[in-house]
């Protein structure tokens, strides 16, 4: 099995994905090692040409639950929200961070960060972005009336957020942090109006009531089960990002063949991770380009903390006794590889050479039946009894995954069972601990919310992480994540960052499975996009323009 690669000398590489053979985890595997990296991958596919009145677009994870930024834990959410509402500070293709609706910032402090705001920012309805809609928008994950999904240990650190100009706003820090920043690019950082917030109730976020932001697109109408259309703000703010499609039609298509159908006819223009099972059909489909981009992104099993997957010993004795070989090759057919950490490869943008490094001293997950054996012989729980691992039933490659999972726990004693739920249920499991009840882990395709490696070990490690849903606690790992969040210096942080690194990946919280390249289609009348992971949080649907073909 082999990836076409097609490059050009300079600083990004376009690189296009041509026919890929295909092969299941059942029969005989291709062994061909897989050399996916992210120095290789793209930021971006080349400028649009021109402009258009109208694109189609789909969110192959289905509809959004609702537009409210502070709910905006999926992907539906953050690929619409991310072309609505906007951040004080913007994550860019390349991963670098930039000022935004915020116009500079500084850090007085290591416990102080001041913000002076743009003046010409203008909401949807004309009215203008004042310090006090950006002050209450922060401390709308503060509320406990608001549920915030972004609410973790890290908001618990925020002491305060006032208005402290009337271009200005301070967030005042507990304890040091220095993630803080990089996790504002996110929903963390969105502004929206407070009096609309106030006046729609519990209503906000729906089709009725909608939200009111200062994005390059505003909400024209909402089709619920069908599709969103989003149109161009004609007053946006920043006329150097003008967006190049008058309106976007972002539909909810689940079914794989139906995306991909859509996707080579044209009744699609583009879509961001196209179903792995039509990589092959659209990378060689002659009407459009399948482009590998780099990513943040993550499939893993989560645990929630109940049945023989709540042990150390038996998650670590499942992770070596998994092919992930076989799953990068035989499910995601070369655009993946096998996870080394909790942390995607290359999901950095400081301390590059000790992150790369400290990754061959970890604790090996390279696959070793016999390792795994003596792994499972540590175990406290009985591990006769099922493990049971959710995953939406509409993406049946992850009952591949599992399956694969299944066998690996046959041969060293785990009775792995793989459990479907509709998609419609299953993003429950990240907000609602009743939907993961009776479950003792799910799949998710995981993702970084920054290049920050500490945010993610943050979010998935530390005691009341976002992301920890086993309710994994352990002092020690806490005591050096603090430490890590107190160091300014990028390289120090990037040391302090791999002990805790080392530290949890000996306790293994989740199961890394495979590292992932963004997956975008695009036909060949459109293209502008990023074709980095920054589309969870960055207006990608601006640059989306015409190609002149």
């Amino acid at each position: 099995m082999q990836v076409t690669r097609h490059t050009t000398r300079g600083a990004l590489a376009l690189l296009a994905v041509g026919a890929l053979a295909l092969s299941g985890c059942s029969g005989e595997r291709d062994r061909t090692t897989t050399e996916l990296k992210p120095a290789e991958l793209l930021t971006t596919t080349p400028a649009a040409t021109s402009e258009l009145d109208h694109v189609t677009w789909n969110s192959p994870y289905g509809e959004p639950s609702s537009l409210d930024p502070i709910k905006a834990f999926n992907y539906p959410e953050n690929t619409v929200v991310s072309n609505l509402c906007e951040s004080l500070v913007q994550l860019q293709p390349d991963f670098s961070i930039k000022p935004n609706l915020a116009a500079s910032y500084e850090q007085p402090t290591p416990t102080t960060i001041v913000f002076d705001l743009r003046d010409d920012v203008t909401f949807w309805d004309g009215a203008p972005m004042s310090a006090e809609d950006v002050a209450f928008s922060l401390r709308r994950h503060l509320d406990p009336d608001e549920g915030s999904y972004w609410a973790s240990s890290q908001t618990e650190n925020i002491a305060s957020v006032e208005a402290t100009g009337e271009h200005q706003v301070t967030i005042t820090l507990k304890t040091p942090d220095a993630t803080l920043l990089s996790e504002l690019t996110g929903p963390l950082g969105v502004v929206v109006e407070e009096k609309q917030r106030k006046a729609a109730g519990a209503d906000y976020g729906n089709p009725q009531a909608g939200v009111m932001c200062t994005g390059p697109f505003e909400v024209g109408s909402w089709k619920q089960g069908s599709s969103i259309v989003l149109k161009r703000n004609e007053s946006y703010w920043n006329a150097d990002h003008r967006t190049k499609s008058a309106e976007v039609e972002i539909s909810f298509i689940l079914d794989p063949t139906a995306i991909a159908n859509a996707l080579e006819s044209g009744e699609i223009d583009g879509s961001y991770d196209v179903p792995v099972s039509a990589v092959a059909q659209l990378g060689d489909n002659g009407a459009g380009k399948l482009y590998l981009g780099r990513s943040m992104q993550q499939m893993a099993i989560i645990s929630t903390g109940t049945g023989p997957f709540g042990d150390t010993a038996v998650r670590r004795a499942l992770a070596l006794a998994t092919d992930r070989e076989a799953i990068a090759q035989g499910v995601y057919h070369g655009t993946a590889e096998p996870a080394e950490s909790l942390i995607p490869d290359g999901a950095w943008t400081y301390g590059d050479s000790v992150f790369s490094a400290a990754r061959k001293d970890l604790p090996s997950l390279a696959h070793d039946v016999e390792a795994a054996k003596a792994e499972l012989e540590k175990a406290e729980v009985d591990t006769s009894a099922p493990i049971k691992i959710a995953y939406p039933s509409e993406r049946t490659f992850y009952a591949d995954i599992i399956n694969e999972l299944a066998r690996a726990g046959k041969e060293i004693g785990l009775q792995v069972e793989p459990v479907g739920v509709p998609s419609a249920q299953f993003g429950a499991f990240f907000s609602d601990p009743k939907a993961r009840e009776g479950y003792d882990a799910f799949v998710t395709t995981n993702y970084m919310t920054s290049p920050d490696p500490l945010g993610q070990l943050n979010t998935l490690a530390h005691t009341g992480g976002g992301q920890n849903y086993a309710g994994f606690s352990d002092p020690a790992i806490d005591a050096l994540l603090h430490q890590a969040n107190a160091t300014a210096d990028p390289d120090q942080r990037a040391e302090a960052t791999v002990k805790a690194e080392q530290a949890i990946m000996e306790r293994l919280p989740s199961l890394p499975i495979v590292d992932l390249a963004v997956r975008l289609y695009l036909n060949d009348k459109v293209t502008g996009v990023p074709a980095s992971f920054v589309y969870m949080s960055y207006p990608w649907a601006a640059d989306l323009g015409g190609s002149g073909k």
